[in-house]
């Protein structure tokens, strides 16, 4: 039976928190199936966080590349994912993003899709250049549920700007130039799942990806079976790190957003339940969070006053080890604001 640190420490190792990875930035993407994205900053501070001598010039060059990709995938949201991780999985996902785009109504899918290409083989644009047109085309209609259909029921990218964080504000969308699979295999979004998450339950892998009925599949493979801390069974691939759970785990920030801190159905791994309500906010933001002995141990932001920087660290309970997370958070904050003349960090109590 696998004990709360046992799991802990056995997903830690697969996200590359408790030694960052040494390799490239792309492998690093890769191994994670993916970083959420919704906003431009927050990946390149996930991978700071797993890759060893991270700069953020090589995430720059593969976004530019087009080696790695910032699209909507897992649960409909925008993620960086590899090239070849989006041709293989954005048609296994194309049931949940239809699903998805039916929330609204009132319009004809397939003609708003076919009118959407037509507009965006002359050029990418931005949804705020989309929707008007798209309107023009579809009068009475809702514009912001035109652009939602385009965004989920069309495999599209964003394109990378010269931006610091590679994006603007605004970011263009515009088609990949990707030969998409033909055969989408459920099977593979599990192994990759559970090298990147494992151990888990197939409502993990659901509440990760948004793609539900795995359990047949995952039942069908030839996987481990584990009893966890709660007694539930946990699926995993047989030869995956379980490091066990008296491994040390450095301190580690996670960005708003983290792929990992919303990769369970049961968080408990990363997260108590009684500080849930402290990382993700009424309006559904998902904090930055500071990892201390593995377990998420606090709130983190980032306060910006002309040239000074200071990384505002909000601990969830007494005893936070200051002098531990200020050495790592300090890095952190140099690579986040790389401008500033002065990088300093204050606990909020």
């Amino acid at each position: 039976m696998l004990t709360l640190r046992d799991l802990n420490r056995a997903t830690l190792a697969r996200q590359h928190l408790l030694d960052r990875h040494e390799g490239d930035v792309t492998d690093v993407v890769h191994r994670l199936a993916g970083l959420q994205a919704q906003e431009p900053r927050p990946p390149y501070l996930g991978v700071w966080s797993r890759l060893a001598g991270f700069e953020r010039d090589g995430l720059h060059a593969a976004l530019h590349a087009g080696t790695v990709l910032r699209a909507t995938m897992w649960r409909a949201t925008l993620h960086l994912v590899t090239a070849a991780d989006f041709a293989a999985f954005r048609p296994l996902l194309a049931p949940v993003l239809a699903a998805a785009a039916r929330r609204f109504d009132g319009y004809d899918a397939a003609s708003v899709v076919a009118a959407a290409e037509r507009m965006l083989a002359e050029r990418p644009h931005t949804f705020n250049e989309l929707r008007p047109r798209l309107l023009e085309e579809f009068p009475g209609a809702n514009d912001r549920a035109l652009g939602y259909a385009v965004r989920m029921l069309t495999p599209l990218a964003v394109v990378p700007t010269e931006d610091r964080w590679s994006f603007p504000r605004d970011p263009a969308f515009g088609p990949p130039g990707l030969v998409l699979d033909a055969e989408p295999r459920p099977q593979a979004l599990v192994e990759r799942y559970l090298a990147a998450y494992g151990p888990a339950t197939p409502a993990d892998v659901q509440a990760w990806s948004g793609l539900g009925g795995l359990r047949p599949v995952m039942e069908a493979m030839e996987l481990d079976r584990l009893a966890g801390p709660s007694g539930k069974e946990l699926f995993d691939l047989p030869g995956a790190p379980r490091p066990g759970g008296d491994v040390p785990a450095p301190v580690r920030f996670l960005p708003d957003f983290d792929t990992l801190v919303l990769g369970h159905a049961d968080r408990t791994r990363l997260l108590a339940d009684a500080h849930k309500g402290l990382v993700t906010t009424k309006n559904l933001r998902v904090r930055a969070v500071v990892l201390v002995d593995g377990f998420a141990a606090g709130t983190w932001q980032v306060k910006r006053s002309g040239r000074k920087a200071t990384l505002l660290v909000t601990p969830f309970e007494d005893g936070f080890p200051r002098d531990a997370v200020a050495e790592e958070g300090l890095r952190m904050l140099a690579f986040a604001e790389p401008d500033a003349a002065t990088h300093d960090l204050k606990l909020v109590t």
